[in-house]
């Protein structure tokens, strides 16, 4: 079975092609191809609150080309999501018509507890302890998404609108920290032992930077010798000597500093990097309607 899904995110637009084998008792997802287009809505959206007609366009021309490929790789089913950026852009609603208008693409904006929902359906963490404690750790370029885990069960999530572009935006303030500080303090402390699970993609890539392999663990320490490391580097540097994208090379500094806050806040040991995302969840979503289409359990 094949799947698509678009994920219009404040920082890029993706579009992941999975296939999806059943073998028996288990069920293997792999990945085709990733197309990602560094559009980066939120530069508008947060400061201005609305998206500028240049990157409305862009947008616009990128939603047309997915859906291109999206009929030349021929999916069972796709779906298409917008988080954080859209959201809060005062003019959404007119770029979703456009979209459906040009593109042919219903476009929905999700709030942010269902983007907490959409991302934990890799039910990543019932795959390393089934009875173990863990905070799932979603940064990305307008929110972050934490939700706490006990015995496979969602305890509670929350999103925060902290995220890179915003960072970059200086559009976060102090009492957003604090209350992601006492969030995590008040939803932790009766959960010994907690895991971190971190998803996005520049959490990804401090991983690499690690020299580890995804199943491998970060340390606080790990994650904190990468961000002095990087932040050492002018932003010209990161892209010429360390081979960051360019859209990579000024948020993965913001995006370490909320890893970094989280982890010591929820008194976390170890990191799993698991290289999934928001739209490895929505191909999640959509098998699973398949599967209650064709009447599995």
């Amino acid at each position: 079975m094949k799947f698509a899904a678009i994920d219009v995110g404040s920082n890029a637009v993706r579009l992941l092609f999975t296939q999806v084998f059943e073998n028996k008792d288990e069920t293997f997802f792999k990945k085709d191809s990733l197309f990602r287009v560094p559009i980066r809505l939120g530069e508008d959206v947060f400061v201005k609150r609305k998206i500028s007609e240049k990157k409305k366009d862009s947008l616009i021309k990128t939603m047309m080309a997915f859906k291109y490929l999206i009929e030349a790789y021929d999916p069972l089913d796709y779906m298409a999501i917008a988080t954080a950026a859209m959201r809060e852009a005062e003019n959404s609603r007119e770029i979703v018509k456009a979209i459906e208008s040009e593109a042919g693409i219903d476009l929905q904006i999700i709030d942010g507890q269902r983007e907490a929902e959409i991302i934990y359906s890799n039910h990543i963490a019932e795959k390393l302890d089934k009875e173990g404690n863990y905070l799932y750790i979603d940064v990305g370029g307008g929110s972050t998404e934490l939700t706490l885990i006990s015995g496979s069960v969602i305890v509670n999530s929350h999103s925060f609108k902290l995220g890179t572009v915003r960072l970059l935006e200086k559009q976060v303030s102090k009492t957003e920290w604090q209350r992601m500080k006492d969030w995590i303090k008040e939803n932790t402390s009766e959960y010994p032992s907690i895991t971190g699970i971190g998803t996005g993609g520049n959490i990804n890539k401090i991983l690499k930077m690690s020299l580890k392999e995804e199943g491998e663990t970060l340390s606080y320490k790990n994650i904190k010798t990468i961000y002095d490391s990087v932040n050492s580097y002018s932003f010209e540097d990161r892209i010429s000597k360390l081979n960051l994208r360019p859209d990579r090379a000024d948020v993965i500094i913001p995006a370490t500093k909320i890893f970094l806050k989280t982890i010591k806040w929820a008194d976390i040991k170890e990191l799993y990097v698991p290289s999934i995302g928001l739209s490895d969840g929505i191909i999640h979503v959509l098998y699973e309607k398949q599967k209650t289409m064709k009447g599995q359990p």
